[in-house]
Order: C-alpha cells, then sequence, then structure tokens
C-alpha cells in the first residue's frame, strides 16, 4: 500500500503542478487513495521531494535527482551534531546549535525546503526558524526534532 501510494505521488508530481501537501492530497483522494497529511508529509520526507521554482517562478514539488541526493547527503550530515535544543516562541522554532554551527546548519534548514517556513535568521548558536503560524512552527518544530535525533 505504502509504495503504490508512494508510486502514484511520484506520478501525480511528475504530471502536475503541485506546490501544497493539500494539493497533492486532493489528487491522491482523486485517484482513490485515502490518506492523511501526516502521511503525506512522512512519504515527501522519505522520497525526499524538494520545493524548486519552475520557468514560471513559481515553487512547485520535484522528484529529487542524483545531484539532489547528493546535496541532501551533505546537508545532513551538516545538520547531525549541530543542534543543542529546539524551543518555540509563537510561530518561531529556536534552535539553540554548538557555538559557531548556527550558521552552516541554517543553510542547511534552508537547503531543506521545508514547508510552512517563512525565513530563517542565524546568529553564532542561534537559529530562529520564522513560521506562517503557531501551528505550523509545531510541525516544523517535529521535523527538526526527527532530523536532529531529538
Amino acid at each position: 500500500m505504502k509504495k503504490n501510494r508512494q508510486t502514484l505521488i511520484g506520478k501525480i508530481i511528475s504530471e502536475n503542478k503541485i506546490s501544497t501537501q493539500e494539493e497533492l492530497l486532493d489528487m491522491l483522494l482523486q485517484a482513490g487513495v485515502n490518506a492523511t497529511q501526516a502521511t503525506v508529509s512522512r512519504d515527501i520526507k522519505e522520497m525526499k521531494i524538494v520545493k524548486r521554482a519552475d520557468a514560471m517562478g513559481d515553487y512547485r514539488y520535484s522528484l529529487p535527482s542524483a545531484r539532489d541526493e547528493q546535496s541532501h547527503s551533505k546537508y545532513m550530515s551538516i545538520l547531525t551534531g549541530t543542534a543543542v535544543k529546539t524551543d518555540i516562541a509563537m510561530n518561531t522554532v529556536v534552535i539553540k546549535c554548538h557555538v559557531g554551527t548556527a550558521q552552516a546548519a541554517c543553510a542547511a534548514i534552508d537547503r531543506l525546503g521545508l514547508e510552512n517556513v517563512a525565513g530563517t535568521l542565524a546568529g553564532d548558536d542561534t537559529i530562529f526558524v520564522l513560521c506562517y503560524s503557531i501551528e505550523a512552527a509545531e510541525g516544523v518544530k517535529a521535523q527538526l526534532d526527527e532530523i536532529f535525533g531529538f
């Protein structure tokens, strides 16, 4: 079931301009696949689907290329071991890092293309990840906690 769903997700993303998880969920439902937002979010992560700008400058989901796979591995290795703890302040995820690692970790977070992130800001040992809502911040924090191994 999971393999079939992920195969269908790949086909949908390849053949359609999908820019949100909600759009992807709708397309899955139209194809007769019942899934939750959390399931689709996990599928996107497992499949290493990224958002990139198309020819018109609009962002849409895209399947990873071999080059993306190499970059993703680099970013994940940068993130491993950099964070000390995460917290939430309203719609902002606050990441405390080891001294001197925040800017590299912040750049890696930017490259991950997390959904619902308006932008990031890094100092020497702290990163602020500004999200569009408190709920979005909670979801982003959960994703980052998983990446950081918390």
